[in-house]
């Protein structure tokens, strides 16, 4: 899952990277509003954590702009303004979910998770598709009740895979999921796939030809 961090205090951003990193997201940083509305044009992220008083320009104002483009992904503002008044007028503006400064980094990555979630369709932390388990909030697989250790790039392609909406994913599409513009050669995420289905066992990692890979039963 790839995020877009807005935020301008390096000390905040800091923490934030790491908590969302931990949780496997994959985390792009924007420290002004130009920067971000640039970002959100360009990337589709699969939620973006968005900062109201930034420099160039703020936040509200790259939240405006990203819905009037029909820029549809999933943003929570964080923000030291949080009274109700600003919280309605971040919510009309757009946003999905509002968290005011000082905030609990867990509780953070608990609503972020809940927005990709919705986005994808999804309503339960625990996600099922056939004898696939997926548990988001413990980042853990299990395949007809056994669990499966997966590396953290593994997971994080079963969990593009589990968010996909149905939809089967072609290998650049994962490959930005996974590294971000740091994309991945098409044979190396063939690998990645192939070390996963040995994992998982069979089945379960489908390939549809010429559109690319999706879980059974999604």
């Amino acid at each position: 899952m790839r995020l877009l961090l807005v935020e301008d205090d390096d000390v905040i951003a800091r923490g934030v990277a790491e908590a969302l990193g931990r949780a496997g997201f994959l985390i792009d940083r924007a420290a002004d509003g130009e920067d971000a509305w640039v970002r959100g044009g360009d990337e589709d992220y699969d939620a973006v954590v968005l900062d109201l008083g930034l420099p160039r320009l703020d936040g509200l104002t790259v939240l405006k702009r990203w819905r009037g483009e029909g820029r549809s992904f999933p943003i929570i503002i964080l923000s030291a303004r949080g009274g109700w008044l600003e919280k309605v007028e971040g919510i009309e503006a757009g946003a999905d979910d509002y968290l005011a400064k000082p905030f609990e980094p867990a509780e953070l990555v608990a609503r972020v998770r809940a927005l990709v979630r919705r986005s994808a369709g999804l309503s339960d932390a625990v996600l099922r598709f056939g004898k696939l388990t997926l548990d988001t909030r413990r980042m853990q697989a299990n395949v007809a009740g056994a669990d499966i250790n997966l590396s953290p790039l593994e997971y994080r392609l079963l969990d593009a895979l589990a968010h996909s909406r149905g939809r089967p994913l072609a290998a650049p599409e994962l490959s930005e999921a996974l590294h971000g513009t740091e994309a991945l050669e098409a044979n190396a995420i063939e690998a990645l796939v192939a070390r996963l289905r040995r994992k998982l066992g069979s089945g379960i990692v489908e390939t549809r030809r010429g559109f690319g890979y999706i879980l059974a039963d999604a």
